[in-house]
Parts: C-alpha cells; structure tokens; sequence
C-alpha cells in the first residue's frame, strides 16, 4: 500500500486537476484557515515581546546579559520538551484540538506573570516563560502543518509563506508594545542610583520597573484565550486528520493518521530540515535578543531608541515575507533561501568588523533575508510525509530548541571575549548550515525517495 494525494484537499472541498498554478488558498475553508493565521499573529507578539524583556529583566534584575539570556532559553527550551507530546496530543484528537490547547496553556502562562511580577523575583518569570513556550510550541505544531495541507500540496510552501506573514506584524505589534508599556524610559547613572540607594528607594524603583510587564502579559493572554473559545466554535475539515490510500485493488480508503518516529528518523532530508531548522532559528532569536546590548555597546542610542530599531528589523521582516512569497512562484523556493543564507553570513561579518550603527544597519538587514527561512525549511522538511506529517512536523517544531541554546551562548562568548559584536559569529554559522541545505536538501530528498523504507 502505498500514500497517494487525495481527491479532495478537505471535506467537501474538490481539488482542481490539470490547473497550471493551483490556488493557494483552501476552497470551502477560509474561516478555519483565517483563525489559524491569526494564530501566527498572537505568538509572534509574544516571542518578540522576550526581546524587551531580555533588557528589562537586565535591569530590573541587575543581571549580566549571560544571565538574561535565559529568559529566550525558558521559552525555547519548552520547545524542545514539548514538541513530540503536542504531535502525540494531535494524532489523537487533531489539529482542532491542538490549536485550543495551545491557546489555552500559552493564555495561562501570560497571566502567570501577574503573580510573578507580585513576588518580583527572577526564576517565577523564568517559569512563566516556560509555559508561554509550551503552549507556543503546541501552536507551531499544529498550525505550521495544518496550514501546510490546508490546501494543494503544489502551494504549501507558499501557502505557509503567507501564513507566516502574519507573524512579522505580531512581532512588530509586540516590540513597540513592549517600547511603549514596558520599557519607562529612566535610565539611571551610576550617581543616581548611589543617591536612591542611600536613600533607600532604589529597590522599590526597581520593584516598579518589574511590575511594568504585567498589564502588557495580562492584556495578550485575555486575548489569546478568546481566540480559544472562537476556534471552539468553528468547525474544521476533519478530513485533514486523516489520509487517503490506494489500496491494492486500485480503490481509495482513508484512515487514521499513523506516523512512527523510527521511520521518520530514517528520512536524510528530513533530519536534514531538522538540523536547518536548529540553525536558523538560534541564529535568528540571538540576532533579535542580543541587537539592544549591541546597540546600547557600541552607539548613543538609549533603549527606547534601540527599541525602535529592534522595530525596524521585524518591518524588514516583513517586507521580506511580502516580497519573497510571490518570487517562489518564479524561483526554487531552496535556491531563494540558499542565495539569502549567503548574504546574511556577509552582512554579520560586517556587523561583526564594524560595531557601531554602520554594523546595527547590517544585522538590520539581516532580517529581510531570513524572512522565509522558517516556512520554507519546515514546508519542504515535512513535504510528500503523507500519515507523517503531523509526527514530522513535531521533529521540525522541536528543533526550535536551537533559539534556547544560542543567545546563552553569545552570552558566553561576550564574557570570554568581552565584545558583543563577535558574539555574532555564531548567528552567521547558523545560516551557512542553512545555506547547505538549501543547495543540498533537493538532491538528498531524490535519493531519500528512491531508498525509503515501505511503508506497512
């Protein structure tokens, strides 16, 4: 036996034959799929808003930018842990279900902060953070595939294009949020915090600056938990939580979804997608998480004033999206991301030569070129999976890992070599392993066709 497409894209939705340029959008499905872009939207504010909180946890918390590096390390972190029980989760009652759960633990980890903030240490922020991850991590396991087979599989990297050009406005929406609500603005000199201290006002002051990022939290979470109880309402092709199979009698029967990771692990290319994906997104949280320290280390720039420039590099994010996923439809969506891998690596080594805002313009300009990275290394990472999507999809998810270990990690290089700007040597190792899969995934997906193991 083996997978064939199915007939019908979803349930009572016929999929065009023979079309030239298949549509990218699904037939019959729009409102499901609109609520599953949206869902890009909500933790893209979040993950970005952990941009701000690397700074204000800095200093709020006297901390070394090591040790408020781990705030990116609690929310990527759960991503490595939670991955595969978010797929296991969905094979058995379906993405639908997935999509609630998700909102639902991510709205309560949100709302932890209120009773974080109240205590107003560390480690209760750290853990509130974990679980916003987890309930991110089930999201992205849900929604990247679900949007991927939402439709002909023809589109679905451009397909999960456009769903990810939702993500860059949350980003956005999240860090001048956070600009405007979380950061105050006061910086204190080294003489003025000596007088607070011997007045003994510092410490409350401090304690204000940590209350700041409770209405912020409160706000997202309220939101995201109503976006749970609208997709509650809202009925989803069930046809996408199974497959349809040729069976040997030439007649097409559909089943449950049944993905084991001992095969899954057997697939080069997408182990392949997996170790990309690692690389990408550690080079990407740690480009975005270390840019204030760079800038607030090598220009005049206050962090309100970093704050806006982080903006500036998730517009460009943006306009990266807008721009690219429309070219796939004229160039290989591999070889795009290849060529913008390369430029990326150029660009942070200029960062990395000449810190100052020559170097902060150039990681800026990063962020148009990793635009489609993410989509694209996971739409062609779980392509042609069939009953394995979902199981492949939790690999590729779980590989986000990465954005926990590599901010830590230029942390670290910054304590060694007591310069931020060589901290940037490990963003740009990431991408020339992303540039090798791009030039060397199609070759290894012909071969991993012609070898895989029968499916039983």
């Amino acid at each position: 036996m083996h997978i064939v497409p199915s007939e019908k894209s979803m349930e009572g939705a016929p999929r065009a034959r023979n079309s030239v340029r298949p549509s990218m959008f699904p037939t019959g499905y729009l409102l499901p799929f609109l609520l599953t872009t949206l869902i890009f939207f909500f933790w893209g504010m979040s993950n970005n808003l952990t941009d701000i909180l690397v700074q204000q946890f800095r200093k709020s918390f006297l901390l070394s930018l090591l040790q408020a590096q781990l705030v990116q390390t609690s929310v990527f972190l759960a991503y490595g842990t939670m991955a595969i029980p978010s797929a296991l989760l969905m094979k058995r009652f379906g993405y639908k279900t997935g999509l609630m759960v998700g909102l639902i633990v991510f709205g309560v980890g949100t709302l932890l902060f209120w009773p974080a903030a109240v205590v107003g240490l560390y480690t209760p922020f750290l853990c509130a953070l974990f679980v916003v991850g987890s309930g991110s991590s089930i999201l992205e396991t849900a929604a990247n595939p679900l949007v991927a087979q939402f439709g002909d599989p023809a589109t679905s990297e451009q397909r999960l294009n456009f769903a990810q050009a939702f993500n860059p406005p949350g980003t956005i929406t999240g860090v001048l949020i956070g600009t405007w609500f979380i950061f105050s603005g006061i910086e204190k000199n080294p003489a003025q915090v000596a007088s607070m201290q011997a007045q003994g006002t510092y410490a409350a002051y401090l304690h204000n600056e940590i209350l700041r990022v409770v209405p912020t939290y409160v706000g997202l979470g309220f939101a995201v938990l109503i976006l749970a109880a609208v997709i509650w309402r809202t009925r989803f092709p069930s046809s996408l939580d199974t497959i349809t199979t040729q069976r040997d009698d030439g007649n097409a029967s559909s089943q449950k979804q049944r993905g084991t990771y001992g095969r899954l692990l057997r697939n080069p290319h997408l182990m392949f997608a997996v170790v990309a994906q690692f690389f990408y997104v550690g080079a990407q949280v740690s480009t975005w998480s270390t840019l204030i320290p760079y800038m607030r280390a090598y220009t005049t720039a206050n962090e309100r004033t970093a704050g806006y420039f982080l903006t500036a590099t998730l517009a460009a994010l943006a306009v990266g999206r807008i721009v690219s996923t429309p070219l796939m439809r004229y160039i290989s969506p591999s070889l795009m991301m290849g060529c913008y891998a390369i430029i990326n690596v150029l660009l942070l080594s200029v960062g990395i030569s000449r810190p100052g805002m020559v170097g902060a313009y150039a990681i800026l300009a990063t962020s148009f070129f990793m635009s489609m990275m993410y989509p694209t290394i996971f739409a062609l990472g779980v392509k042609d999976l069939g009953d394995d999507t979902k199981m492949g999809g939790s690999l590729i998810v779980m590989a986000i890992v990465g954005g926990a270990i590599f901010p830590p990690a230029m942390g670290w290089i910054t304590r060694l070599s007591g310069s931020i700007a060589l901290g940037y040597m490990l963003p740009a190792a990431g991408y020339v392993v992303v540039a090798m899969y791009s030039f060397m995934g199609p070759r290894i997906s012909r071969r991993a066709v012609v070898h895989a193991p029968a499916i039983l």
